[in-house]
């Protein structure tokens, strides 16, 4: 609709009525009204002519509960345990409840969580499992701001999140491994299309490219992010006739399939085989030997998703959209230098 002229002038002027008459997406319309950026200059003022015309007003806030939401797809390990502590941290300081949501292994439940989070009215949500653009949209359509906590693929550049520096955390594994010397290193990633996995090899391969090196893509694997999965991995791997002095894992779940799989075939960590994992789990220190690894942030990631879901909450434009908090390398004993 152009033409200016309103069906029923009685009705409340919507950002949708608006993004109609404008010829525009609802996004587009809401970056305006916020006063952020990514807005054509020409699209702009069409926009702002329209809200001026309509006498378009922002409605009132939502008088949601005390109440905050987290979601998971599954939580069956130390990792949720984690991202947990630090939305507890945060919830408890601003004395806020917390509402665990668990969809599953099948997501069987998703398709009408949206519907109960409406009805409980939630001050916002930190989605750990990964929504679809539609699922974000209809949260989006219901009023309830959320935080997409550690994502696993590209996201549009209003959606928030949280997450972690994958790219340097997987070159310094890699710079690791290299500086004490091996040269045969095997990689045992996570599944392919995630974006967390792919930037960890992406800065495993920047690592060893810098050193003159090449890596070997029989040495580079996908696997579940499971104790089961490193273990299927390691067992080929370190089955070969040349096998790898070191491997990198994924996460520190499939670090210790590894360890498993090298004790199973009779070979030593770290004489025979340096590993090391990702996240830094507490699990980790108290492995025999303690596991090097490159520690992810989730509980201090989890702390600021939620800070960040309940600055969205109270109506706030937070300052950036997108954080991403630094990953560290943690040296124990799984590495030393290659064996004879």
């Amino acid at each position: 609709m152009t033409s200016g002229e309103r069906v029923d002038p009685a009705l409340p002027v919507t950002i949708s009525y608006i993004a109609e008459s404008a010829g525009v997406s609802i996004p587009t319309v809401s970056k305006v009204i916020n006063g952020r950026a990514g807005v054509a200059a020409d699209t702009r003022a069409r926009v702002e002519a329209l809200i001026t015309r309509y006498g378009y007003r922002k409605p009132a806030p939502i008088n949601r509960s005390r109440v905050m939401e987290v979601v998971f797809d599954e939580l069956a390990d130390m990792w949720g345990v984690a991202i947990i502590r630090g939305v507890e941290r945060v919830a408890r300081a601003h004395r806020v409840g917390v509402v665990l949501t668990e969809f599953g292994p099948q997501r069987n439940t998703i398709r009408y969580w949206i519907d109960d989070a409406v009805a409980r009215r939630p001050a916002c949500v930190v989605t750990v499992a990964q929504l679809s653009d539609e699922q974000r949209g209809q949260l989006r359509a219901r009023g309830i701001p959320f935080v997409v906590f550690d994502p696993t693929v590209e996201l549009p550049a209003d959606v928030p999140f949280v997450g972690a520096t994958n790219w340097a955390g997987g070159r310094s594994a890699a710079r690791h491994l290299i500086e004490l010397g091996h040269r045969r290193i095997a990689v045992i990633g996570g599944p392919e299309t995630a974006l967390c996995c792919q930037a960890r090899l992406d800065g495993f391969r920047s690592a060893t490219a810098a050193a003159g090196l090449a890596v070997d893509p029989g040495l580079v694997v996908q696997e579940s992010f499971t104790q089961e999965g490193g273990h299927a991995a390691a067992l080929d791997l370190l089955s070969r006739p040349h096998r790898p002095t070191a491997i990198f894992a994924g996460n520190d779940l499939q670090a210790l399939g590894v360890y498993r799989a090298a004790r199973a075939l009779g070979l030593r960590i770290p004489a025979d085989l340096s590993v090391v994992g990702f996240d830094d789990l507490p699990i980790a220190a108290l492995l025999d030997p303690a596991l090097t690894t490159v520690r992810q942030p989730l509980t201090e990631m989890a702390a600021a998703a939620t800070e960040l879901a309940l600055t969205l909450g109270r109506g706030v434009e937070p300052p950036q959209m997108g954080l991403e908090l630094a990953t560290t390398l943690t040296v124990r004993e799984s590495t030393a230098p290659p064996g004879s």
